[in-house]
């Protein structure tokens, strides 16, 4: 029977895996490749999101009688 060790991917079939040395360890987490494009899609989704709830805000009839109201005061000659 096969037992994995800490260096032994399973993927179809047991592979050796080099060792995880602290040397290559500071180098893979130290590789910021993609980190801007993480934070452009969380900004992203965030402006999405807060879109998404202005426009709920937007459609509530107090909202609009309140907009619709500002606009009329705003365009009659008194």
């Amino acid at each position: 029977m096969f037992h994995p060790s800490p260096t032994t991917l399973t993927i179809g079939g047991p592979v050796a895996l080099p060792p995880l040395t602290l040397r290559r360890a500071r180098e893979l987490y130290a590789d910021e490749s993609g980190a801007a494009t993480a934070e452009y899609a969380v900004a992203t989704m965030a402006a999405v999101a807060f879109a998404g709830l202005l426009v709920m805000i937007m459609r509530s009839d107090e909202v609009r009688g309140i907009l619709t109201d500002l606009v009329r005061r705003a365009l009659t000659v008194a």
